[in-house]
Formats: structure tokens, C-alpha cells, sequence
């Protein structure tokens, strides 16, 4: 019996540009930033530009440091897409 695998995968561009917008609004760099999650050189410019997936880890603290809402990125509309403002 096969199993209902949902292939949809999250656009992360959208929270790529809010993470940017609040680390902005707090005067934090990408490198401050950075070392708050212990994550490499360049990954929160990967994060924020590029839409770049992180670990569920490193996406519970920048959602949780930077005080973002992310029920608005994962409320899915009629065509099973992300609901925009």
C-alpha cells in the first residue's frame, strides 16, 4: 500500500526577507546574527537572499530572537500555497 507523500515544500523566500526586515529593525548584522545561532560565514545572507532552508534548530532561533510570527508562512490557501498579505 502507498502512502500520500505531500511533495509541496515551503518558499522560504518570503521569511528569508522578514528574518532580514527584524534582524534590520534590531541593528543586528548578518554576522551578529550569525553568531547568535553558531552558524557559518554567509548562512544567514543564504537564509535571508537566497531562501535557503535552515535546520529546524537554527529556524527556532531566528524566529525566536527576531519575535517573528510564522503562522502567516505556513497557512496554505486553497491551491496549497503560502497565503500572502
Amino acid at each position: 500500500m502507498r502512502m500520500y507523500q505531500d511533495e509541496r515544500r515551503l518558499d522560504f523566500h518570503a521569511l528569508g526577507r522578514e528574518i532580514k526586515r527584524k534582524r534590520e529593525a534590531k541593528g543586528w548584522t548578518q554576522e551578529y546574527l550569525e553568531q547568535l545561532v553558531d552558524r557559518t560565514p554567509r548562512s544567514i545572507m543564504y537564509i535571508e537572499n537566497r531562501g535557503q532552508h535552515p535546520s529546524l534548530n537554527v529556524f527556532y532561533l531566528l524566529v525566536t530572537l527576531l519575535d517573528i510570527s510564522v503562522d502567516q508562512f505556513f497557512s496554505l490557501n486553497q491551491n496549497g500555497e503560502p497565503e500572502t498579505e
